[in-house]
């Protein structure tokens, strides 16, 4: 039995709700392991190298934690690992579809990696990056959805882009 959860993700950025997730995957795995995907399909915020250090820092007071980026498929990088667990958030019934639509593809390229989902606190049920991105961009107020010091980044990179556009 691998010892090892990877918790693979864009983390762009880090909400409090994978957070929560992460806490419950530390809770039973000796080491979890949060990859942060260089490939998105996303138009993303921040860099690789800022939701890398971002991740790092909403994520430092958990012991058996490590953060790093990666390239590829995520079940290869499980693998790579040493590992055959994936952690996998779920917050709402559209979640599931998509979640099970990734995890049977990742079964059919290794039938060695079991995918496990966790489900948030209630209150981060609604959470994703994309709404606190949203809400900022709106100028509303991310208290509660993000670590303190990722508000102050996000705030800071929201300036620049805004800066860049005009």
């Amino acid at each position: 039995m691998k010892e090892i959860a990877i918790y693979p993700g864009t983390f762009d950025p880090i909400t409090n709700g994978h957070i929560d997730i992460i806490e419950r995957a530390a809770g039973i795995f000796k080491k979890v392991i949060i990859g942060v995907a260089e490939e998105t399909y996303k138009e993303c915020m921040f860099t690789l190298e800022e939701r890398v250090e971002l991740t790092r820092e909403g994520t430092k007071y958990i012991p058996n934690v490590e953060v790093e980026s990666f390239s590829g498929l995520a079940v290869n990088y499980v693998m790579n690992r040493d590992s055959s667990v994936m952690i996998r958030g779920l917050r709402a019934v559209s979640d599931f579809e998509y979640e099970l639509q990734i995890a049977l593809a990742n079964r059919t390229l290794s039938e060695e990696v079991e995918t496990i989902f966790l489900i948030p606190q209630i209150k981060y049920l609604y959470l994703s990056s994309s709404l606190v991105k949203q809400i900022l961009s709106a100028g509303g107020s991310i208290n509660g959805y993000v670590p303190e010091s990722i508000r102050e980044k996000m705030a800071e990179k929201f300036k620049e882009k805004k800066q860049y556009e005009l």
